[in-house]
Parts: structure tokens; sequence; C-alpha cells
């Protein structure tokens, strides 16, 4: 029979009775899961490492589900699902038909909310209990949002808002001085200031542990005390209160969050605190535990898998990330105006050297999409050339700005949109199928999509320099794939390959090179499917529909969402010209793409090679021709 205390555990009541020696060894433990699992599956482990005490707490404090847990971007759930239920599932985690890497009520009544973008835990805690208020439900609703996560403006409204109301709120701050780049901006400054007051906190913590062991009345003076507290700080700190306590919290920290006896106790007085909102600063380590997350947390933060003993990643071949910052380099290191812009992910988006090359114009604004895309309007506005990179997912925040700050102003700014298409495994809330569709709404908005890593520059240059107004150079996760021999990707607005042939077979970017198979593969069983692939997807160029207006058939496939996408644009080009074919569209409908490998899903969207072919087999009168033909 195992000795591992995880391995007894099916729910979070098991661990609420746990000796002091056991939570100790309990937390040893599912790092050690922790590690195990994510070498081998992938995910992101240095985050999770380091609020396995603060998660531990939290569910001996509190009793999930009748309270609440919401982690803000959720990456930091694996510790919750282990001792939510799930832990024989844990091996299965993002693998296709598994457990996701992120909250999903589906999987669990232990998860509230789905969440798996930044800065939103405080407004989906402030609503669940609002709503638990007008219900008559006494829990409580607890936010663990990271320091991170406080550079996006979403979690300010969240604040004010929560701030002049009376719920039972607590936000747990994790401040680890880390998103997945180093944190930047004044409020990583502020909170540093705030972490460096040990005379304030050694005073507060001495009075703190005395008031708690005065009998029956202890924990009651301790809440009052934590109530006054001001007037404590005032006299040793000789300044104001935190923003946070300006804002209307009560304000309880900084806290060290490995300390699981230490963020137990400060929990409970927290719970006590019905009057109005709490905010506990707790301080942690990214990859707590495991040296070489501790030493590189950028490396570990969302992770392939790696080699547990030597801490190395797996690595891959070139990305698309890759090609894309060396080409912007080379075009920063001819013209001074070239600028880049990233949002809390320079190494994600594989800008590290080009912001080492080219400091005074590389900008990170943290995890404040929408402000990035103002930013570069008004860098552009003033005579400089912003290229803002950021992954597909994470640019639909930025899309009011996208329109009323950049397009109609006509402003020159490039978006570099990276992980377009299929992520795989980070699901749902990943996936980058919206930003074609999303893009193609905006008036005067140029979306070029390299299949090839040869394409990148030319595209990449044409979006800088050709158009006065906003442009976007669309590219997937990872790498090129299968080019056919002898053809020459040279960044086109479109390429026809072949001609007269009874099928023309369109679609861009990445798929490309599996529509090329299925087309070889038809045509050697005596089919004759041409291709026509764009570079440019937004406005389709005319001359690609007139080529396609010579076919009676036209089969249409796309990496991306199908209403309105490229497909139906050019289906409705195509037929407004007068053509009156068969136009078949083989896209996303209608639904949300779980996590999966990327080939996996593809597979399962008929966009790998075989189901290109028997797309395109299904179109073809293969039965009307000759075997020989």
């Amino acid at each position: 029979m195992s000795d591992s205390l995880l391995d007894k555990i099916n729910s979070p009541a098991d661990i609420k009775h746990f000796t002091r020696e056991e939570i100790d060894r309990l937390c040893s433990e599912i790092r050690e899961r922790l590690i195990e699992t994510v070498a081998q599956n992938g995910g992101h482990l240095a985050s999770n490492l380091g609020v396995v005490e603060l998660t531990v707490a939290m569910h001996r404090v509190f009793d999930s589900p009748h309270d609440q847990f919401v982690f803000d971007v959720g990456h930091q759930c694996y510790t919750h699902k282990l001792l939510t239920g799930r832990r024989e599932q844990f091996s299965t985690l993002r693998t296709e038909g598994g457990m996701s890497g992120f909250p999903k009520p589906s999987e669990s009544e232990h998860d509230p909310m789905i969440s798996g973008h930044s800065s939103t835990s405080i407004s989906a805690a402030t609503g669940l209990a609002a709503a638990k208020k007008l219900k008559g439900d006494d829990g409580c609703v607890v936010a663990v949002i990271g320091d991170g996560a406080l550079t996006g403006g979403m979690s300010y409204e969240g604040l004010n808002n929560l701030g002049r109301m009376h719920e039972r709120v607590i936000v747990i701050l994790n401040d680890n001085k880390m998103s997945i780049s180093k944190n930047v901006g004044s409020m990583a400054r502020y909170l540093a200031g705030i972490r460096t007051r040990r005379g304030y906190i050694r005073v507060k913590t001495k009075i703190s542990r005395a008031l708690q062991k005065v009998p029956f009345i202890g924990a009651k003076i301790n809440g009052l005390f934590f109530r006054s507290k001001k007037a404590l700080k005032g006299a040793i700190l000789h300044r104001r209160g935190t923003i946070f306590e300006d804002m209307g919290f009560l304000y309880i920290g900084p806290v060290d969050g490995h300390n699981e006896k230490l963020l137990e106790r400060t929990l409970n007085v927290a719970k006590s605190m019905s009057d109005r909102p709490v905010l506990i600063h707790i301080c942690t380590v990214k990859g707590k535990g495991y040296e070489p997350a501790e030493l590189k947390p950028k490396v570990f933060h969302g992770i392939s898998g790696f080699d547990i003993d030597s801490g190395e990643p797996k690595h891959g071949s070139t990305t698309f990330s890759e090609v894309f910052a060396q080409c912007l380099s080379e075009f920063a290191g001819e013209d001074e105006t070239v600028c880049a812009v990233t949002a809390a992910m320079k190494s994600g988006t594989a800008l590290s050297d080009f912001a080492s090359t080219y400091r005074r114009r590389f900008y990170d604004v943290g995890i404040a999409e929408g402000h990035a895309v103002t930013f570069c309007a008004g860098m552009a506005a003033n005579g400089m050339r912003p290229v803002f990179a950021v992954y597909s997912s994470f640019l639909q925040r930025g899309y009011d700005q996208l329109i009323h700050d950049v397009a109609i102003q006509n402003l020159n700014v490039t978006f570099a949109i990276d992980r377009g298409g299929i992520v795989g495994e980070d699901g749902e809330t990943h996936q980058g199928l919206f930003d074609t569709a999303m893009l193609g709404t905006i008036p005067n908005f140029h979306i070029y999509c390299p299949a090839y890593f040869s394409e990148m520059k030319p595209m990449l240059y044409k979006s800088m320099y050709l158009y006065s107004g906003a442009s976007a150079v669309r590219y997937p996760r990872g790498s090129e794939k299968y080019k056919p021999e002898g053809f020459a990707a040279e960044g086109n607005d479109y390429d026809l390959i072949g001609s007269g042939g009874d099928i023309l077979a369109v679609t861009y970017g990445r798929i490309f090179g599996n529509l090329c198979q299925a087309a070889e593969r038809l045509n050697a069983e005596g089919g004759r499917a041409d291709l026509l692939k764009l570079g440019l997807v937004k406005p389709v160029p005319g001359e690609a529909v007139k080529a396609a207006s010579a076919y009676t058939t036209v089969v249409f496939f796309e990496e991306g969402i199908r209403h309105g996408g490229v497909g139906e644009d050019f289906c409705s080009l195509l037929c407004g010209s007068g053509w009156k074919g068969n136009f078949v569209i083989c896209a996303v409908d209608d639904r949300f793409i779980p996590h999966a490998s990327v080939n996996s899903a593809l597979a399962k969207l008929g966009l790998d090679t075989d189901g290109m072919y028997h797309t395109l087999k299904q179109q073809y009168p293969l039965a009307a021709k000759p075997q020989n033909a």
C-alpha cells in the first residue's frame, strides 16, 4: 500500500486534519508530482510550484465548492486540481481527452469559472460574490491574482468596483515579481516598496501572534487590530496606507507565501471579516522547490517538456516567432523609426535579442494589450514605425483600440500576430482562430499570412512600408510544414499552382503544406486539382478571385473560424463577380476547440493531409473518369 499522502486525497476535506508534519510532507509530494507531470506533458511549471503552500492553506481554511476560488489566468491551478478529486486523472494533464491545464467548470464543481486570460479574476469574483449575497449564500469567494496581472487594466476596474461594495471577497495578491517576463511598470516598483518595509512587518507580526494567544477573545481583538492597523502603520512608517486601503480594502501583508502555517492564520483572519473586502499580499518564489525553475522562471513558465535531472528543455526546430524577430531586427538596423512593442511576452514572441540590441526602441508594456495598441497609435502619430508582437488570442482584448485609435486614424501600426490558428494543448482560451475574422471587419486593414519562413521578410516589409494604415502579419506557433518541390515561396499576394484542373483548392498559412500533399495524392490517382495559395488575405486580391472564377468547383480550407472568415469573404467576392459554381468551405464551424496536439486538432477539423484529400475527393468526379486519365 502506498505511503504517499497525496495518493490518499480524494477531496479537500481529506487534508483538513493533517498534522503540521504531514502538511509539509504533502507540499513536497505535490511539487514532485507537478515536476514529473509537466516534464512529460508540458505545461506551466514555475507558476504552479510557487503557489503550492498557498493552495493547500486555502483548502484547509475554506470549504470548496461552497467557498469558491478564482485563479487569475488559471495556469497556476494544478495543485488545486490535485486536491479536488482529480488526482487520478492528473497524468492526463493537457492531453487530448484528459484534464485541462486551466480551471474548467465542466471538469469539476470546484472550478466556478473558466480562466485562461489575465486580469479577470477580481471582476469574476465580485460577480460570484454578488450572486451569493442575492441568494442568501454566506460562502466566501477568493480571487488569486499575480502581480503580473496587476499590469492589466481590467484588474483595476475590478478593484475599483469591489472596494466600494460589501461583498465577501478575499483578493490574494501573489507577488513573485514575474508575469512571464520580469514585471514592468510603476506597480512593480510600488509592490517592491511595500516588500521592503520590514520594520512595519516585524512589529505587526509580533503583535498579531501575541493577540492570537489570548484565550477566548484573542481572535476578536486580532480582528480589531487588523481593522485599525492604519494607525499603527502611520506611526511606524510615517506615511499613508497602501493604495489598496485607499480603495476600500482591508490590506494584510506582505506575508511569506511559502509559510503554510502563517498563510492559514492570515486566511482565517481574512475569513472573519464580513463587512469589507480583504486584500492579502503574499510574496512567493516562482519555481519554488525546483532549482532549474527558480533560476530560469521565464523558461519554465510554459514549457513543452524537459529532462528532470538536468532541467534542460526539449528543443524543437526553428519557429516562425524566431524568424519574425530576426527579420524585425534587420529592419530596425536599417531604420531608426522601427520599434518593437510587447505585452509581457518578450521571450514568448522571441524579442529578447531585439530588446538587447535596440534597448531604446523596445517596449514591454506589461499585460495590457489594449494599452499597447493605443500606445503604438501614439508612436505612429509622431512618426515612429511600431510593431506590436502579440499572441492571436490576446489581441482580442484590444479590438476597440484597433478600430478607434489605429484604423479610424489610418495610422501606420504593424501587428505581428503570433500563434495564429490552432495552438494545441492550451486549449479553448488560447486557440488563435478569431483573428482573421475579427480584423477582417476593420476597414483598410491589410493581413498577410506566410506559409513558409522565406515569406516572413517580404510580407513583414509590405506590412510595415507598403501601406499607410494598419497591417498585420499572422503566423502560427511552431515551424513550417511541407513545401512542394520547385515551389518558390516569395511572399506574393497569391500563388496559383497548376492550370486547367477541374477543382481549385484555396487556403493560406501553414496548412498550405497539408493541402499540397493532399493534392499530390489526389493527382496521383488521376485527379486534376489546382491550388491557390493566398498570401494577402485582407483584402483578398482581386486577381486571385478572377483566377478562381475559371473553375466550376472551389474548395476553401481555413485554419480559423468559418463565420466572417477569409473563406466566406472569398466566396462573397467570387459570387459577386457573377460566378455560379460550387463553393465548399472547410473551416472551424461555430464552436470552440478543446486542448489536443496541433496535429490531432487539425485532423479532427479535416485540415490535415488526409482530411483535405477526402474533402477534395468527395468533390472530384473520379468515378466519371477513366482510371488512366
